[in-house]
This record gives C-alpha cells, sequence and structure tokens, in this order.
C-alpha cells in the first residue's frame, strides 16, 4: 500500500503536554441538511498517546458525500481521517500527518488552530535544494526520478530525469545549472524502500509498509534532511 505524508514543523516549541492537553477531548458536532435529511457529522481527535518526545493521535472529520443509486446521487456520510505525530526534536517540534498533500494541509491548519487559536502557528517544513541534491548523490544508483524547478530557461518551468545512475549523466549536471532539484524518486539505502521526497516534504513511501513504519522511517531518514529553524 502506498502512503504519502507530509511533514511540518511549529513556530513554537511549547511543550508536548501543553499539546496533548489542548487537543484531549477534541470534539465538535455539526448539523447540516442535504435533500432534506439530517445529518450529524462530527470533527475529533482519538487515540493520543504521549511517550517520551513523541504525541501521536488520529485526526478525523465526517463530510457529505453522494454516491450513485439506480440513477439518483444519494447522500452518505464519510469519515477522513489522518494520523499525525508531533516529535520534539533538537528544540523543534515537527508534526508529520499520514495523508494527500491538500488533506494534511488542511488538518496542518485545522490542528493550528486548536493549538495557536489561529492559523500560522504550524508551516511547512523544508529541505534545501542542496540537502536533497546531497541526498540524491550519496546514492546515485538508487534515483530513478529527478524533478527540477526554478528553472532559467525561457518558457520552460520544469526539467525531469528518468532513469539508472543520474548523477553520471551530462544532463543531470546541465539540468543542476539551470535549475534546484525540487522531487526525487529514490531507493533508500538504509531501509530499501522506494521513496518520493519534495523539499516542501512531502513524503510518499512506494513500497508496502505500515503507518506505525512510516512515521519511524521519516523520523530516521528525512527528519535529518530537513531545515533547521
Amino acid at each position: 500500500m502506498v502512503i504519502a505524508g507530509k511533514i511540518f514543523k511549529l513556530r513554537e516549541t511549547i511543550p508536548l503536554r501543553v499539546i496533548a492537553t489542548k487537543l484531549l477531548d477534541y470534539r465538535v458536532e455539526e448539523s447540516v441538511e442535504e435533500d432534506s435529511q439530517k445529518f450529524t457529522l462530527f470533527t475529533e481527535i482519538v487515540n493520543l498517546d504521549l511517550a517520551g518526545n513523541k504525541l501521536r493521535g488520529l485526526y478525523s472529520k465526517d463530510i457529505v458525500i453522494r454516491i450513485s443509486r439506480r440513477g439518483e446521487r444519494i447522500p452518505v456520510i464519510k469519515t477522513l481521517e489522518a494520523p499525525f505525530t508531533f516529535t520534539l526534536k533538537e528544540n523543534e517540534i515537527l508534526l508529520t500527518i499520514i495523508g494527500k498533500k491538500n488533506w494534511a494541509n488542511y488538518v496542518a491548519n485545522e490542528l493550528s488552530k486548536i493549538i495557536f487559536i489561529t492559523i500560522g502557528g504550524i508551516v511547512e517544513a523544508k529541505i534545501t535544494p542542496e540537502t536533497l541534491r546531497l541526498y540524491h548523490e550519496a546514492n546515485p544508483e538508487g534515483t530513478k526520478v529527478i524533478f527540477f524547478d526554478n528553472v532559467d530557461i525561457p518558457n520552460i518551468d520544469k526539467l525531469s530525469l528518468y532513469g539508472p545512475d543520474l548523477r553520471n549523466t551530462m544532463l543531470y549536471s546541465e539540468y543542476l545549472s539551470h535549475g534546484n532539484i525540487w522531487y526525487i524518486v529514490a531507493t533508500s539505502k538504509k531501509h530499501g524502500y522506494i521513496v518520493g521526497i519534495t523539499r516542501n516534504c512531502v513524503v510518499t513511501v512506494f513500497s508496502r509498509i505500515d503507518e506505525y513504519t512510516f512515521f519511524n522511517f521519516v523520523e530516521e531518514e528525512i527528519f535529518p534532511l530537513i531545515e533547521k529553524s
């Protein structure tokens, strides 16, 4: 199963126990009406677990969607979920949310509103172009895809390379002279997982792993790449 997630950081380092207190028992109830049907929707945070330098939990939100049934579009409730982990690392708090980019961004903003009253308390973590380049060049034979952005060639927004041993191609050196590495797909030298990484810390593991393993992999391999505040 492919697992995607995104890493954020808190602009202010506050104790994990304070964060846990703010998130504990969070539950919002909302009533909506669709096609004369009344639905009660819940948004809540459950399964909080504070242990050592980690605070884990699950953000869930009910929404109304429509499904096809014999030619009709019927409203039903669907629950969206996002497992998350706050991790204290070297006097910074990093937040990992499992979910596609837009959903992870939404959950990060909602958590920011709960913890800091407003959005902006939780922001994107970043990996510098140089760090992502060094990550690739430390294991060039493992990299299969590279995308470049900030390209200085007129009318060219992005460049890409596919194939084995991309470090040793003339195009790789040429593309580096015109832009920065934005995204790579590579095999982790340490763990053996096939992983996609962007500079704004969207991480996709294409190998078959579970959510717990994903969190551990991100902490061990991706956290050291993140630019410090």
